[in-house]
């Protein structure tokens, strides 16, 4: 399995973790998130198809080698998979302390004379030293767990795969001499791990044949939290009012973040801290201000350790009550607070501690003695406590907090100092240079304390030399040798931390390369030509220049350039011939040649070169070349420099080309197409453009912005600027405006007018005031009218007195003594002005004083007036007016109005009524006699003869109907009717109540018994009579519903027997149904009876079906019906 791609030391670290039980097997090709290790019968056959894998991928990338230790470490997570397309940001974004930067990649830097056409194997063929995917983090372990088991991370790339080793407290971990000490790649797992031996910084070694790195230190600390002693604490008396410090002690633990309660008497009854009792998280100490009654019990301080989550408690500790007597007032005392000088790293949330005893209870109060307290910060436990979240460098300084009453105050102030870890601001780059020439690196990182910088080379500290220099972040080392290469560390570091940037040092030796040869160039007479020699070498080579076999004597046409380039000016047919460039170092010597043709240069020939069109007419411009016919010539198109792209263009362009011309086609012309093109001939000696310009005319171009100079009520002074014309002078400019009641834009009259195309300002008139305009232009020349200018800014006109008056003035209806006026709205456009209302003017008939009514609403539409003292369909005359704030406007012509009629006065008459089935009644009757109050309908309503008139119905006619039939009712029963008219005033008296008794109900059971004899298309059908009960109407007869199977309308034969003979259409089944029919109504539908006829082939009269006949009765319908002979149909 293991190809000789393939490491022997990858394919037993392959085997050697697929059947170790302590690893997953996909961590091996994933490094993804551990899963539960599989049972040994799947390892075996998931081992094969990883190894299966490997070689398909071998063989897939062939032509570019990729390492197995590569493949086989790749990570999913982000701190891998992004990482292997650039080995040097991950070289250099690491370190303890370090800032989670996504720093830019940065390039190898090659100062050697290396060929830019050098063909450059990929990064990942080539050896490289260690680069870390993964370094040792500051781990806290609990001693609490079972395997008691440490795994410190880490992990680098590499070609070679690196190895790994590991150092504690700046000395070598011997894994092969320590059993408890294992190595998985490059993670060091350590059992039974104890703090004795085991606490300390680690740091992990990477090492491959280009040299060594070292990891940020990674400080390994254990979790542990003892017990209380069990010796009984004394309890502890004071007066009321006094204050009272109770100690927690905590027992031994660790460093690790503990969190302080204490439990009053009993579980699970905690102290709640408010302004009178305040619990330390510093020293877990219990502080109450001022003792109370309720404060006399047993207390108990309860210790966790979040990381190992274990609890402790203390013994209980008595607080008791002096007898002799309440304490009296005193002045504050600050019993707890934060320490004189508190550091801390910027970006953590700092708390400050203050906590006074006192009687009353003292307030605590929080400053910064220079300069605000920061608005992030937040104050906790009744102001006990000052949190700062996210602290920064601009947040040290001095606070002070104090705590007064009114016996007095006190206050401490501390010094707050935020110190920050090292930062990297530049780092150090992988760097190749040839031997004997100079290395000049720096790395440079902001910190608070400013930091310090160290240089290691593959591990060790780099130490000043005759030819190494290092000052403040720079190494400098002259004269560099093929000693020199190896791994480099710059290490900034103050004494909060430390960060690592790492590069690795190439020192080259190779004879020249050249990446081609020979090299084919061709140049035309008279343009300059270069000829470049820049070949792979190191050291730099020296450069010589022949031609034909006789060296090149440089002169003032021929130049060579300090990078080797041969450069001839103005070159000529003698010109041709074979270049030789030789490079030559100590390590050997390689040539480049170069084949020089010159040929006569390319003409290039565009027409028209200036040409006027019309938008939507079509133009060819001609591109013609003369050129040397050995070269090959290809052409490209341009509109204003740009290429022109055929295919974005609608179709609007065609090329038409041949050998040695191009020709454009521009269909239908739009004024985008205006512009300078360029026909661009190039062949692969030179390379010609030639310019035509292009004129469209068309439509004129949008006006300037409009601006509203002046505004009266009924005017608006406008300007604008002028638009471009499209090569057509503009002849007039139309005037459009916009309000909120207009449909869309409308032309407007102006002065002057017309507008024309050399004037810039216009007045437009007969506006209607206060009505909010849009204004706008729009330019028209010879071409056409172009688009419109953009708006201007809405302005409403001035006010004015309101010029019309309301339209359609009516009136009538209302109740009775009522003037009803009616008119259609003024519409906002004319209202002219604020304050708009309507003046409604009446008087009745022969009378001559006007009666004037305000109505302040612009929307109302109607006025009520009110006199008891005149009758219905009072004459009145009427009209209607309009004001506003300016004054009043015009009246209405004048109309004349009926009062209200009022309601109907006399009940209809000869009411009658009919009972047409058990459930419906008619009923009739005649208007009432013509008069005042005129009915414009009726209402009716009926009860039963057993019911109050109030539990009755109504039912109101849609018109002016006479008759009304009353459905719904209960069958046999008697009902009585009323009648009453109704206008819009009210309701007139109702008749006298007539009585009436619906008919029996209709039978109930359905006919029974049904037989048919089927010829062809004709049915014979016949049923047992139904015999109606007593409480139901006699049977008066038969109905017969035929339909055809699908459709919902159905044929009605009636019947008065009970027996029928039906013909049948052709084609398709039918259904048919009876129901017996009485005075009350049809009765229930019998069973249905499914018929099928014959499609399109007529049915014999021989041919016979008898149905739902017993056997004797059958055989004699069908005698029966031999003997009757048969009709066509």
């Amino acid at each position: 399995m293991c190809t000789q791609e393939i490491e022997a030391s990858c394919c037993s670290a392959i085997f050697r973790h697929c059947f170790n039980e302590e690893t997953d097997l996909l961590t091996i090709s994933l490094k993804g998130p551990s899963r539960p290790s599989m049972g040994s019968p799947w390892k075996p056959l998931l081992l094969l198809s990883v190894i299966s894998g490997l070689a398909d991928f071998v063989r897939a990338v062939a032509g570019s080698p990729v390492s197995y230790a590569a493949v086989l470490r790749m990570k999913a997570d982000s701190s891998s998979s992004s990482s292997l397309s650039s080995r040097m940001r991950l070289r250099n974004n690491y370190g303890m302390g370090s800032p989670s930067q996504d720093w830019p990649p940065f390039s190898r830097h090659r100062f050697s004379a290396l060929s830019s056409q050098e063909d450059y194997r990929s990064e990942e063929s080539e050896e490289f030293g260690p680069v870390f995917i993964q370094e040792p983090d500051d781990a806290i372990f609990s001693l609490d767990t079972d395997d008691k088991k440490v795994i410190m991370n880490c992990e680098a790339r590499g070609n070679p795969v690196p190895t790994y080793s590991w150092l504690i407290n700046g000395t070598n971990v011997d894994a092969e001499a320590d059993f408890r000490y294992s190595l998985i790649d490059g993670n060091l797992i350590i059992n039974n791990a104890s703090e004795a031996i085991d606490y300390g910084r680690y740091q992990c070694r990477a090492e491959n044949s280009i040299g060594i790195i070292l990891s940020r230190d990674a400080l390994l600390q254990f979790a542990y939290l003892g017990a209380f002693s069990g010796r009984t604490r004394g309890a502890v008396s004071v007066r009321e009012g006094q204050g009272v410090v109770l100690m927690c002690a905590p027992p031994p633990h660790s460093p690790a973040e503990i969190i302080y309660s204490w439990v009053f008497n009993e579980l699970p009854s905690f102290v709640a801290e408010d302004s009178r009792r305040f619990i330390s998280q510093e020293t877990g100490n219990l502080y109450i201000s001022k003792v109370q009654p309720s404060d006399v019990g047993s207390y108990v301080c309860q210790v966790k350790n979040t990381v190992t989550n274990a609890r402790v408690l203390s013994p209980p500790t008595p607080l008791t009550l002096k007898t002799d007597g309440v304490m009296g007032e005193y002045e504050p005392k600050i019993e707890a607070h934060f320490p004189q000088t508190v550091l801390a790293a910027k970006g953590v949330t700092v708390r400050l501690e203050c906590f006074a005893l006192g009687n009353p209870v003292p307030t605590i109060t929080w400053r910064k003695m220079s300069g605000n307290i920061p608005k992030k910060a937040r104050l906790r436990k009744s102001q006990a406590v000052l949190e700062i979240p996210n602290i920064q460098l601009e947040d040290s300084g001095s606070y002070e907090c104090k705590a007064e009453n009114t016996r007095g105050g006190t206050a401490f102030r501390g010094h707050l100092q935020v110190y920050t870890l090292p930062q990297w601001i530049s780092m150090i780059n992988d760097t190749q240079l040839d031997s004997g020439e100079q290395l000049h690196w720096e790395c440079r990182a902001t910190g608070k304390p400013r930091p310090t910088y160290r240089w290691l080379r593959n591990g060790e500290p780099l130490s000043t030399q005759s030819r190494v220099e290092m000052v403040n972040g720079e190494l400098i080392i002259h004269r560099l040798q093929q000693a020199d290469s190896g791994m480099y560390q710059c290490i900034a570091e103050n004494k909060y931390g430390a960060i690592y940037s790492s590069a690795e040092l190439k020192i080259l030796a190779s004879a020249p390369v050249f990446s081609t040869s020979p090299v084919r160039l061709i140049a035309t007479v008279g343009k300059d030509v270069s000829l470049e020699c820049r070949p792979r070498a190191s050291p730099k080579p020296r450069i010589s220049w022949r031609k034909n076999d006789r060296r090149v004597q440089p002169s003032r046409r021929i130049i060579l350039l300090r990078n080797n380039t041969l450069r001839i000016i103005n070159s000529s047919r003698s010109d041709e011939g074979s270049y030789v460039c030789r490079a030559e170092n100590q390590f050997g010597s390689a040539e480049l040649i170069t084949m020089l043709l010159v040929k006569e240069p390319m003409r290039v020939e565009l027409s028209p070169i200036r040409v006027e069109v019309t938008v939507g007419e079509s133009v060819v411009l001609s591109c013609k070349v003369t050129h040397d016919p050995s070269l090959d010539v290809s052409f490209l198109w341009l509109l204003n420099n740009q290429p022109l792209n055929t295919q974005q263009e609608g179709g609007h362009f065609e090329y038409i080309q041949t050998s040695s011309t191009a020709d454009l086609m521009i269909r239908s012309i739009l004024l985008k197409h205006a512009g300078k093109y360029g026909c661009r001939a190039q062949t692969s000696a030179d390379s010609v453009l030639a310019e035509a310009e292009l004129l469209v005319r068309g439509p004129p171009g949008p006006p300037g912005v409009v601006i509203v100079e002046e505004i009266t009520d009924t005017t608006a002074t406008l300007s604008w600027s002028h638009g471009v014309d499209n090569h057509s002078p503009i002849t007039t400019y139309n005037v459009q405006a916009r309000s909120p009641v207009s449909l869309g834009w409308q032309t407007v009259k102006t002065d002057p007018d017309p507008v024309t195309g050399s004037m810039e300002s216009a007045m437009a008139v007969e506006l209607n005031p206060w009505v909010e305009y849009e204004f706008r232009v729009v330019a028209t020349n010879g071409i056409g009218t172009g688009d419109p200018s953009t708006p201007s800014r809405a302005v409403r006109t001035k006010e004015a007195v309101p010029s019309v008056a309301p339209a359609n003035v009516r009136g009538g209806n209302g109740r009775r003594h009522e003037l009803v006026i009616s008119w259609e709205p003024v519409s906002e456009e004319f209202q002219n002005g604020e304050g708009f209302g309507y003046i409604v003017a009446f008087r009745a008939n022969g009378t001559r004083g006007w009666k004037e009514k305000m109505v302040t609403s612009a929307d109302s539409t109607t006025y009520k007036y009110r006199d008891e003292t005149f009758p219905p369909l009072t004459p009145f005359e009427v009209r209607v007016g309009v004001y506003n704030n300016k004054g009043d406007g015009p009246f209405s012509g004048v109309v004349t109005v009926f009062s209200a009629e009022g309601e109907p006065r006399e009940p209809p008459s000869e009411v009658q009524a009919f009972a047409i089935s058990s459930s419906e009644i008619k009923v009739m009757w005649k208007p009432p006699i013509p008069g005042p109050g005129r009915p414009q309908g009726y209402e009716v309503s009926f009860w039963k003869d057993v019911e109050q008139e109030e539990m009755g119905k109504k039912k109101r006619t849609t018109g002016n109907e006479t008759t009304m039939l009353l459905s719904g009712l209960e069958g046999n029963t008697q009902y009585l009717v009323s009648v009453k008219g109704f206008n819009s005033v009210g309701q007139g008296p109702a008749s006298s109540a007539i009585k009436i008794s619906t008919k029996k109900n209709a039978p109930s059971l359905p006919p029974g018994n049904l037989m048919w004899i089927q010829e062809g298309n004709n049915v014979s059908l016949s049923w047992d009579p139904v015999k109606a009960r007593d409480n139901e109407s006699e049977v008066i007869g038969y109905k017969v519903l035929l339909r055809q199977e699908g459709r919902g309308h159905s044929q009605v034969m009636r019947t008065p027997n009970s027996a029928v003979v039906l013909a049948l259409p052709e084609g398709g089944t039918y259904i048919i149904e009876v129901r017996a029919v009485s005075e009350g109504g049809e009765g229930a539908t019998s069973a249905q009876v499914r018929v099928l006829t014959s499609s399109g082939v007529r049915a014999k009269s021989g041919q016979l079906s008898v149905h739902n006949l017993p056997p004797v009765l059958a055989w004699t319908a069908l005698f029966l019906s031999l003997m009757v002979p048969s009709f066509p149909l």
